[in-house]
């Protein structure tokens, strides 16, 4: 029995396990500097606890790239104010806002913005961003918006291994296991029309070249879309297809999803989610737009 002085004699000790050192130490994490904006991931679609706790994963896999970091979550379409379960964009940044007026007063200009807006969009899905934008606008907070996560080989790996977990792609490079039912041929879907599908194709090449297969990306918001892609690559040889999700997941509802499997007549995979990779790039967003330095071995990680 261990007494207030430590453990009883014979007893094993756990000990501290020593730090590596010299070149082969693994750097700590830059953390995040004093008084630094906020990073607010914007939520599309609507409201929900799904969306919310996906959301809230997505900030804490970007905290634990950059301490005292402080990450928050406002729903392109909330209705509620910043304190509220489901807090609106708007209200989040004009809170933010008056938070750093009271705190740096007439210096708030030398300060930098109040918060840095970074989309959880895969895609540039122009209805969200114009909606995301105006809400940045409307605050009048100062706040700074990036660019959507991608197209970036994160999410080529992402999509690979939302695949692999679906049983449709042959060999995950992570996992190390193969499939007997993997697709010979996958469709990238999306959603904001001819941008957004360029902008997958970006991202589809990378799959392709990872899976050794063709990959074609399809718009959801246009009608006939996801069909004419899977008879374009049944038509090249392709007898198993895949549906892949270049989406995080909030922007549509699961129906539309369900409704593009039917419709190309095949199975699908889960959307991104709260994959590692999303809130990496989440943090490198915000990083790059602050000069922000991260960790040099993470990926997609900002150089200065």
């Amino acid at each position: 029995m261990s007494s207030p002085t430590g453990p009883a004699p014979g007893l094993p000790v756990r000990m501290p396990r020593p730090r590596p050192s010299g070149r082969h130490r693994r750097p700590e994490p830059a953390a995040a500097p004093e008084g630094a904006p906020s990073l607010v991931l914007a939520v599309p679609g609507v409201p929900g606890a799904g969306s919310r706790a996906l959301a809230e994963e997505v900030c804490s896999i970007a905290r634990s790239g950059l301490p005292g970091l402080d990450a928050r979550i406002g729903f392109v379409d909330g209705p509620g104010a910043a304190q509220d379960e489901f807090p609106a964009l708007e209200s989040v940044l004009v809170h933010l806002g008056a938070e750093r007026r009271e705190r740096f007063g007439e210096d708030i200009d030398r300060e930098g913005p109040s918060a840095v807006v970074v989309p959880l969009l895969a895609g540039p899905d122009s209805a969200s961003l114009r909606r995301i934008r105006q809400a940045v606008l409307n605050s009048g907070s100062g706040a700074e918006l990036t660019d959507v996560l991608g197209p970036h080989p994160l999410l080529a790996e992402a999509l690979h291994v939302r695949l692999s977990e679906a049983g449709l792609a042959r060999a995950d490079r992570a996992r190390l296991f193969t499939v007997t039912t993997a697709a010979d041929g996958i469709i990238l879907v999306t959603v904001g029309g001819d941008e957004a599908v360029q902008a997958a194709g970006i991202t589809g090449m990378l799959l392709s070249a990872r899976l050794a297969v063709p990959v074609l990306a399809a718009a959801l918001d246009e009608e006939g879309a996801v069909a004419r892609a899977a008879e374009q690559l049944r038509g090249s040889g392709s007898a198993q297809l895949a549906l892949a999700p270049y989406l995080v997941g909030p922007e549509v509802p699961r129906e539309l999803l369900e409704a593009a499997s039917h419709e190309a007549g095949c199975a699908a995979a889960e959307p991104l989610g709260d994959y590692t990779a999303v809130g990496k790039l989440a943090l490198s967003h915000y990083a790059t737009a602050l000069g922000i330095t991260l960790e040099p071995s993470a990926p997609g990680t900002p150089v200065r």
